[in-house]
């Protein structure tokens, strides 16, 4: 068989594998084997190879985040978050949507993950919303979606993951998704407000009972300082050169203790074991996902499989901005049946000559690539982020799907389109701190 055959099989063979929901390990380490069978590709090099990236300094800050995002999740420190931004919207239609959504956005800035926005801010914000007339599904779809910004707003995981596969500035990375995230934020609050206004049960907190919370404001604000210092601190510290982001993320576990068990009580010996394994065992999956996924990249590399990528490419059109449609399409399949992490490791070494060859800076596409596999988290099939929403926002498929797609249609998708033909978006930033020329 020809290279080209083999590498064709291969990629079906992937694909066939993450269909019938093989663990992912197993459906890279399937097309590894066939790759080493027909390939002429040397595994004991690649396993070796593979070994040495793994112990990269830079990689630790993905188990650390995920410790400290399950410490934050069951800290009281979401709790504390939302009874302080609560007091702003108390008596706004749709308000406490928007109390979700900036609380998922804080809470990303501080774990990095999807996952613990979901984890932290549904089972409280949930029940809220129903209780006050929201149908549960779309309480529980807004929640799920909202939490998709931890992937985008910095210190983001997979920024740091695109980052160390590119081998380009991690924080350049990290403030190219700021823009869009925060634009996301804002239109879905928007859409939020706006599709309230059609909900007739909504029912708006009294406004004695308003006035009596407003009084509060002093005490939950200084209540919330040490909930909140915990992004400044991150984000500070990152940004002023104190410390690099994996030490970010052990920063943030590190201050997560205290507070969880001294100041907000939420943790306890009973529960931080479980934490413990649970991350352990969450580390463990991912770090031998990561490795698979790692080796096959590296041998499509070997392969020439990039620069042959860039020829089909070109063979079909030279057009810049129908180039960049192309991406975002395939980039939006991709999420559907792989995570954000697998999707960087494996497609961003794919397409990084590709862009290049377009003259579009890595850090563009690590803001295309960010916005567009972050959505994969709540877009069937893999959709690991809806899944978990639904069993915190006990609701079934049915009820979440329609709002879930009306969020991503409406709110989320023009901003990925706005992220890939306006540059400035994801380029301003780092360009005026000066982590890009």
């Amino acid at each position: 068989m020809s290279l080209t055959t083999v590498i064709l099989l291969d990629v079906m063979i992937l694909v066939l594998l993450l269909i019938l929901s093989v663990p992912l390990p197993f459906c890279f380490g399937g097309a590894l084997l066939f790759l080493t069978l027909f390939g002429n590709v040397s595994m004991a090099s690649m396993m070796m190879w593979g070994f040495n990236q793994m112990i990269a300094m830079v990689l630790l800050a993905s188990p650390l985040f995920i410790f400290a995002g399950l410490l934050m999740a069951n800290s009281g420190i979401a709790d504390t978050l939302l009874d302080f931004v609560d007091l702003f919207v108390g008596r706004i239609k749709g308000g406490l949507g928007v109390v979700s959504t900036v609380t998922c956005a804080i809470i990303g800035a501080i774990s990095g993950s999807g996952f613990t926005g979901v984890a932290a801010t549904g089972p409280i914000m949930v029940p809220r919303m129903v209780a006050q007339g929201y149908p549960r599904g779309y309480a529980t779809a807004l929640v799920t979606v909202s939490s998709i910004l931890g992937l985008l707003i910095p210190p983001s995981v997979t920024m740091i993951i695109f980052g160390w596969v590119t081998e380009t500035s991690i924080l350049a990375c990290f403030l190219s998704t700021v823009g869009p995230g925060l634009l996301i934020a804002l239109s879905l609050s928007i859409v939020n407000l706006v599709w309230v206004r059609k909900m007739p049960d909504i029912i708006l907190e009294d406004l004695e009972t308003h006035k009596q919370r407003r009084k509060e404001m002093p005490a939950r604000f200084i209540r919330a300082i040490p909930a909140l210092s915990i992004p400044f601190v991150i984000l500070g510290g990152i940004y002023g050169g104190v410390f690099t982001p994996t030490e970010a993320a052990a920063v943030a576990g590190i201050m997560a203790l205290p507070i969880g068990f001294w100041v907000y009580k939420g943790l306890n010996l009973k529960n931080f074991i479980p934490i413990v394994r649970e991350s352990a065992t969450s580390v463990g999956a991912i770090m031998t996902m990561i490795l698979f996924t790692l080796i096959l990249s590296q041998t499509f590399v070997m392969l020439r499989v990039p620069q042959m990528l860039v020829q089909v490419v070109f063979r079909l059109t030279e057009n810049y901005w129908l180039i960049l449609f192309l991406i975002n399409i395939f980039l939006f399949f991709v999420g559907m049946i792989v995570n954000d992490i697998t999707g960087i490791i494996l497609i961003a070494p794919l397409l990084l000559p590709l862009v290049r060859e377009m003259g579009m800076n890595p850090i563009q596409l690590a803001a295309i690539m960010g916005t567009n596999l972050a959505m994969g988290g709540v877009t069937p099939p893999y959709a690991s982020i809806l899944y978990l929403g639904m069993r915190v926002g006990k609701c079934e498929f049915t009820d979440i799907l329609k709002p879930t797609m009306v969020f991503l249609i409406v709110a989320y998708i023009p901003i990925v389109f706005l992220t890939t033909y306006w540059a400035p978006l994801s380029m301003w930033l780092p360009t005026v701190l000066g982590y890009v020329k």
